[in-house]
């Protein structure tokens, strides 16, 4: 879905690569990170490892909330400064974020709505499985995560992704549309 965004022209956010950089030597996140949970997530760069990472906190929700209080308030700074950007200078309908996680950081409350990309169970642990988890790392993945039928029932909208690209398409296009209205 946040391909087919792009490509109608709205600006779309990357939560998942604003959290990378916030873990990043030198900002103040990578100390906290390091500190709890120890040299072990340090590569031979002594850049935090991201698989070494989730390893850990995909196998304990404790070690998540901790990983989460850390990195969701910065992410949710960063999200809301580019949002104010992109805003003071007036050129789009409307901008995106593209994030697993919106209901559980609570960034939703400060956000004009929420459009939930959903498809099927199946399809979401095999393309979890496409992106190179195994079986087990994706359904840690997704179980960790609040269930999507309670994210649809918080969602503005809904774009059904478990049809065809040209299905999804047909429902961005006419999300963009209607955004566009509004303008």
């Amino acid at each position: 879905m946040a391909a087919i965004l792009r490509e109608l022209g709205f600006p779309v956010l990357e939560a998942d690569r604003m959290a990378h950089q916030v873990f990043e030597p030198g900002q103040p996140a990578y100390e906290e990170v390091r500190s709890i949970f120890g040299e072990t997530i340090l590569n031979s760069g002594k850049r935090i490892d991201r698989s070494r990472l989730a390893a850990i906190v995909f196998n304990d929700r404790n070690k998540l909330n901790q990983l989460n209080a850390i990195i969701h308030p910065r992410v949710e700074q960063e999200i809301l400064r580019r949002f104010a950007e992109l805003e003071s200078r007036g050129t789009h309908a409307a901008a995106f974020i593209e994030a697993a996680l919106i209901f559980e950081a609570s960034l939703h409350e400060k956000l004009d709505g929420v459009v939930i990309a959903w498809c099927l169970p199946e399809q979401q642990l095999a393309r979890l499985m496409e992106r190179g988890m195994n079986e087990s790392e994706a359904r840690k993945r997704i179980e960790m995560q609040m269930p999507v039928a309670d994210k649809l029932a918080l969602a503005n909208e809904k774009i059904d992704c478990s049809g065809s690209i040209q299905e999804t398409r047909r429902q961005v296009e006419a999300l963009a549309a209607k955004l566009r209205q509004f303008r």
